[in-house]
Parts: C-alpha cells; structure tokens; sequence
C-alpha cells in the first residue's frame, strides 16, 4: 500500500525513488524537501552541497558537535564543512534519524557479511552513480545521514543497525538554507535490519516553503 505525502504549499516537484535507486535534486533556498517513507523501515541514505560550490558540502562532526546529538529530529541543522547551515529539519513524524552508520558498500558488506555478497549493490554504488551526473566524484563522498536508519549507541559505545522506528507515511521535511544538491540512496540493503530485509520504495516533493 503506498501512503500519499501530505504536503502543505505548491509543489515543485514529486518523485517516487524506486527501492535500491539513486535520485539528485537541486533544492532551492527557502524550498522544502519532504522524504516520505512509503511502506514503512525503508533507510534513506542522504547527502547534501552547497549547489554553487560542491566543496561545501554536509559535515557530520560539525552538526553532531553543533547540536550535541548524534541524532537528527525536528531543529536540527545539517552544517556544512565551513560550518554554516546548508538544511533545517522543519518537521519529522519519525523521531529520529542516524548519523553515524554510514552508506553500505561492497567493501563493507564484504567485510560484515560475507564475500558472497561482493556482488551485491550498495548505497556507495549509488551515490557515485548519481554524483557523476553532477561532477562529484569518489573523494566528494562524506560521511552520509541516514534518514529512518535506527542505530542506538550504548553507554559503554557500541553500536548496532537493528529494525526500524518508521511506519507507512512517516516523513521528514527540510528546509534549504541555501541552493543545495541533494544526493540520495534509497538503500539497497538485504543483509541487516535496516530495511527490513526487504528495500522498498519512497517519495521526493520539492515545495514552496511555508510561512
């Protein structure tokens, strides 16, 4: 069942990012971006640019130590390498988001899973994919936010992605602060909790910023 996106204002722009696909936008200053996920546990892995000059781009150590979280929800600022604000969370009806598991890879799933599964594709696969559309390239990629991704830390450090927090319809909305390039991975993972086991699709709407 595929929940529709409530989305207040004009909309720009509206895409259904199949599961396992790559999508970019260029999202203008004072424009929102509302990322809905559709069925539900879906992990949306993001990263974001100044639009005029990729060498800005999303810094997770300045944003965790700015808000002094390692989780994203409503307030929250994605800072920039140069530490200015490149989005804010204006609404988030799932509670929190991650910041530190990282975009899966073939290496890494290697590594964690097996090397049965070197073949497999990966949320790098796709950003490098997408990125080159824009000129970025593999040195371009940083450490990513996982939207709807759950990893909870413990008091003594470790950490583990375990079954999601997301339901159907539940979404996070971002203001842009300035024009950004977003890049996202809808993630193809298959082999922890992160999605399920089983990817899915979600939705990009680009709107009008409310008053």
């Amino acid at each position: 069942m595929t929940v529709a996106t409530t989305v207040t204002g004009t909309v720009r722009s509206s895409d259904v990012i199949p599961a396992r696909a790559a999508w970019s936008a260029v999202v203008r200053a004072g424009e929102q971006l509302t990322l809905t996920d559709l069925h539900g546990n879906q992990a949306v892995d993001f990263l974001v640019y100044d639009a005029r000059d990729t060498a800005v781009r999303y810094s997770a150590p300045d944003t965790v130590h700015a808000q002094g979280s390692i989780f994203l929800t409503t307030g929250s600022v994605l800072l920039s390498n140069e530490h200015t604000p490149l989005m804010t969370v204006t609404e988030d009806t799932c509670g929190r988001h991650d910041t530190v598991g990282g975009a899966c890879s073939k290496e890494s799933n290697t590594l964690r899973y097996g090397h049965h599964t070197w073949s497999q594709h990966a949320c790098v696969d796709n950003f490098l994919a997408e990125g080159a559309r824009h000129g970025l390239g593999k040195r371009d990629l940083v450490s990513n936010i996982n939207w709807y991704m759950n990893v909870p830390v413990e008091k003594d450090g470790t950490l583990g992605i375990v079954d999601g927090i997301s339901a159907p319809g539940l979404r996070v909305t971002l203001r842009a602060e300035r024009d950004v390039l977003v890049l996202v991975s809808n993630c193809p993972q298959i082999n922890n909790p992160c999605n399920g086991f089983d990817p899915t699709a979600v939705e990009a709407t680009i709107g009008e910023a409310t008053a």
